[in-house]
């Protein structure tokens, strides 16, 4: 794009965040860079600065100063993944895709990932083009995840999550004999932390307040399995709090306490044990649920 571009959000566009809203249309540009011109101001709605997280407005005006985008074509999927992804749907209507994602594939390409879950549906036909992600998973967490088919229905689900009028609930396999009470556990979180080129995310006083709540399932030996209600959908609030406590999530190599009884077992850890079990939203009669992956089951069974 050589010359600045001026855009006006029109119905179908508004409620998207403005750094998603960027992205998506100004393919081939690094995130580092959108971000980087967002921050210098060199992006403009209505003749103003923003912040990456303005949600855009019917009307509003956005100014987009010459970018280059790079010509190398990269949402090419390749058919044994489109096919994995389809194959992964457990409901579908007008509106959006249920799908029980796979561990070790993102939710969406960037920061150095090629494709990820919403390049691949939107490769699986022409009615799929405009899909978007009602919310992401880590790419090592697996289970229900909620794609919109359009941005009305999006809309609606991103304002009843902001109300926090949806109930999300995940499956943990810790590390450690769950001895704490079950209920409710809250932490404050800030994100955006860089350690290296990854986003970190740490416990502080100052941070955003998260909340879960936490109930016990089942223990072994070495492993326990939770239950986790989400009450804030905070950036990696699972994670963080679990290893907070003095649990963290087997497999999880970001937020992992290096702990010898940790590391002393027999069971060969593949992945992260995070799964995302149930996605339900009262006001729109969603109420999602996918089983546990069969590894959930054989690290305690197989645990001595």
């Amino acid at each position: 794009m050589s010359e600045v571009k001026k855009i006006t959000i029109n119905y179908d566009l508004a409620g998207q965040r403005l750094d998603n809203f960027l992205i998506n249309l100004l393919k081939g540009v690094p995130k580092s860079k959108i971000y980087s011109i967002i921050r210098k101001g060199e992006i403009r709605i209505n003749s103003r600065r923003k912040k990456p997280l303005y949600k855009l407005c019917e009307g509003d005006e956005i100014r987009i100063p010459p970018i280059k985008v790079s010509s190398k074509k990269n949402n090419f999927v390749a058919s044994n993944i489109v096919s994995l992804i389809k194959d992964s749907i457990v409901y579908e209507d007008e509106n959006f895709i249920a799908i029980d994602k796979p561990e070790g594939i993102a939710s969406h390409g960037g920061s150095g990932i090629n494709i990820g879950i919403i390049e691949a549906v939107r490769n699986i036909g022409k009615q799929y083009r405009s899909a978007k992600l009602v919310h992401r998973l880590d790419k090592n967490t697996s289970g229900c995840q909620i794609i919109a088919k359009n941005n009305k229905f999006l809309r609606h689900c991103n304002q009843l999550i902001a109300n926090r009028e949806v109930e999300k609930t995940y499956l943990a396999v810790v590390y450690g004999k769950w001895n704490l009470k079950d209920g409710l556990y809250e932490i404050n979180l800030e994100k955006n932390l860089m350690k290296g080129n990854e986003r970190v995310v740490k416990k502080t006083e100052g941070g955003k307040k998260a909340k879960t709540g936490l109930y016990n399932l089942e223990v072994s030996k070495h492993f326990s399995l939770l239950k986790c209600n989400l009450h804030t959908g905070r950036t990696h609030q699972l994670r963080v709090q679990l290893s907070s406590l003095g649990f963290p999530i087997v497999g999880d190599q970001k937020y992992r306490i290096k702990k010898k009884e940790y590391l002393d077992t027999n069971f060969d850890v593949r992945r992260m044990y995070l799964h995302s079990q149930s996605f339900v939203i009262k006001e729109l009669d969603i109420n999602l649920k996918v089983k546990p992956p069969e590894d959930f089951k054989k690290i305690l069974k197989n645990d001595e």
